[in-house]
This record gives C-alpha cells, sequence and structure tokens, in this order.
C-alpha cells in the first residue's frame, strides 16, 4: 500500500466511524474526490476548487461549467460535485412526501421550500389543491434566468383545469435577496388570481422563496381575502 493509498484508507476509515465531524472543508471535499479520481492525490484538487469558489458550500453550488474551469476538474469529477447538492435536494422532497394536504400558508411553505434548494435559477412550482385542500399535483411550470422567471398564465390555468382544482398555490424563489415580493410578483399574482377565478378556480397563495426562508403573499395581505 503507498502513502497515498493509505491516506485513503484512514479518511474513509474516520468517516465510517464518525462522520464528517471534524473534518476540515478540504478534507471532507478530498474524501468525495477519490471516487471520481481514484488513482490521483485529490488533495491538491480539492484546495483548488476551495481557493477557486471560497467555500465547500459554493463548490457544490457552482455549475458544472464553472467547475470544469478548474485545473483537473473534469466531467466526471464535475457530475459527482454537482450530484452532491441534487441527491440531497431530492431526499428532503421524498422526506415530505407523505404530506397528503395543505390547510395554511406554513404548510406549504415547508412542502414547497425543499424544491428550490440549491437553484440557482429562478423557478416557478404550481401546487393544485382539491376543493378539502388536498394535494393533487405539485410540478415546475416555469424556469427563468437568475433574475426573473416568467409567470406562464396559460400553462396555469391548464394545468388547473386538466387537474380538477379547486385551488392553486404557486411558489417561485428569489436566487438574490429577501423571500420579499416584488412589485412584479405582485401584479403578475393578481392578473393570474383574476382569470383562474374565470374558470372558477381560486389562487390561495403564491410562496415567494429567498434560501431557507418564505413569506406567503396571502398571510402579507397583497392577495385579496
Amino acid at each position: 500500500m503507498n502513502v497515498h493509498q493509505g491516506h485513503r484508507q484512514r479518511l474513509r476509515d474516520r468517516f465510517l466511524r464518525q462522520g464528517l465531524d471534524g473534518f476540515a472543508e478540504h478534507n471532507a471535499l478530498e474524501l468525495l474526490l477519490f471516487y471520481a479520481l481514484p488513482r490521483k492525490d485529490t488533495n491538491e484538487l480539492a484546495h483548488r476548487l476551495l481557493d477557486a469558489f471560497g467555500t465547500l458550500d459554493a463548490v457544490f453550488s457552482a455549475p458544472a461549467e464553472s467547475l470544469m474551469k478548474v485545473k483537473g476538474v473534469g466531467e466526471n469529477t464535475a457530475a459527482l460535485i454537482r450530484l452532491v447538492p441534487e441527491l440531497s435536494r431530492r431526499c428532503s422532497i421524498v422526506r415530505d412526501g407523505d404530506c397528503k394536504a395543505l390547510p395554511d400558508s406554513t404548510a406549504a411553505g415547508r412542502y414547497l421550500l425543499p424544491r428550490f434548494m440549491n437553484c440557482r435559477d429562478e423557478v416557478m412550482y404550481m401546487v393544485c389543491l382539491d376543493a378539502k385542500l388536498a394535494i393533487l399535483d405539485c410540478r415546475e411550470i416555469n424556469r427563468g434566468d437568475t433574475v426573473s422567471v416568467d409567470v406562464n398564465v396559460r400553462r396555469i390555468v391548464q394545468m388547473a383545469l386538466e387537474k380538477s382544482a379547486t385551488y392553486v398555490v404557486l411558489a417561485h424563489n428569489h436566487t438574490s435577496g429577501l423571500a420579499l415580493p416584488s412589485k412584479e410578483d405582485v401584479a403578475a399574482t393578481l392578473r393570474v388570481r383574476q382569470i383562474l377565478a374565470q374558470v372558477g378556480v381560486t389562487l390561495s397563495d403564491h410562496i415567494v422563496v429567498a434560501g431557507d426562508d418564505f413569506v406567503s403573499m396571502a398571510d402579507s395581505g397583497y392577495i385579496p381575502l
């Protein structure tokens, strides 16, 4: 066993005994990189990634194309790094998969929040509810850039009718700043609410997400009762 193999085995054994508690950021990243680069010393690459992006969180949030600009990062390595936050996001969504109804804004926010984890673009989700506020469907309906996401009213109405929804909850994220509705958010929400009302569907809320925080437009008085 060479020096590198011995170091790898020690890190793996330590992780299996105690998890990542006590690991420096570069060691945690180095451990992950073992599985993309099985025959190379990954310590130096871990340091390069942290130097390039600043923090471990920023490394995992970086787009694949940005990761591959770092010397030593190929497609396989970038894919492995991007896989980690996506698996975390998927687990968070599955964890809340037993949620059957959204009786209030708190339940809606908690249900929708994981869907925006590690999302670099502005995205809009739509939840269709029946008359008892049970969830009929939840899906992404639009994706924008890092600045804005357009509201596709036709698609919202079409999905509400397809699912025979009584109520609809919308949610979108602000990739920077606070979870506070903009003037554009309010105007678009009222327009969607008015059009949905014409087909007998109520827009009951629009959740605005930023990081781990969310704001209900209904609770904040932006959506008339």
